[in-house]
């Protein structure tokens, strides 16, 4: 199984969105994929979900690793694609430095996830790099890093990709897989020349070639429970995804069941 935090340094990049949506697009390649919600305000839950609030999820199975994992599964109508919710203890340590207990109780959840034979986990995780995200990126194969398009918001990148690289020394095997580019808006200047500085700006492996553009379907899609490429009109997110997915494949040195199969 390959495991993938999905991690911003602050919050309203479209964090979920490319979680939900990434995920989305593994499961229908035919790869078996858990998403969790290890964001404690519930953002995959609520948007996938309406009962989230009531399901038993992540964070109870970290106050109690002795809680039975199909109680935390919530299947979708894509047999490919489960997920387990944020769940009720929310009074778990979100702050602070990783320390050996908490990496302990994800690396545990992780290894459950794995012996379930699921091919691919994400794990959409709270803002910043600190407490349970350092945790989840410790236990993880790789991490990828959303960024909104816009002048300030590129500022901070570095300084992200530095807290990053301080966390390999806790765990020298993490991929990191990059920046994706989210919230683009081609008829908007700021946003276009925020694509052409972080290219500039970063090494050519650390930013992925695809670009998510800002689009009103992302929330009729999430008011609809559903992924984008559910939509009617979501054929174009559909192929914004599998070029994400494509990407990542290659970083990983994976293959799609589809492809494995033709």
């Amino acid at each position: 199984m390959i495991s993938i935090a999905v991690s911003s340094q602050k919050g309203g990049v479209g964090k979920t969105t490319v979680s939900i949506n990434l995920a989305h697009a593994f499961a229908r390649a035919g790869f078996r994929t858990l998403l969790v919600d290890a964001d404690p305000q519930g953002s995959v839950g609520l948007s996938l979900t309406r009962q989230s609030r009531l399901l038993s999820g992540f964070y109870d199975y970290l106050a109690d690793p002795g809680i039975p994992f199909e109680r935390l599964l919530v299947p979708t109508r894509l047999d490919t694609f489960s997920l387990v919710a944020s769940g009720q203890a929310g009074d778990y340590e979100v702050g602070g430095a990783p320390t050996g207990a908490s990496l302990s109780r994800v690396r545990s959840f992780l290894r459950t996830v794995e012996a379930r034979d699921f091919d691919i986990c994400l794990i959409d995780t709270p803002a910043g790099l600190f407490g349970l995200t350092a945790d989840v990126i410790c236990s993880s194969d790789a991490v990828l890093v959303p960024q909104q398009a816009e002048p300030l918001g590129i500022r901070s990148v570095p300084k992200m990709l530095e807290g990053l690289n301080r966390l390999r020394v806790i765990h020298p095997g993490l991929a990191v897989l990059g920046v994706v580019l989210t919230m683009v808006q081609q008829n908007m200047e700021e946003s276009r020349e925020s694509v052409i500085a972080l290219r500039n700006l970063l090494p050519e492996e650390l930013l992925l070639r695809t670009l998510v553009p800002r689009d009103p379907l992302f929330v009729k899609a999430s008011a609809r429970g559903l992924p984008i490429g559910v939509m009617e009109e979501g054929t174009g997110a559909l192929a914004v995804f599998d070029s994400l997915r494509s990407e990542i494949e290659a970083k990983l040195n994976i293959t799609s069941k589809a492809a494995q199969v033709g």
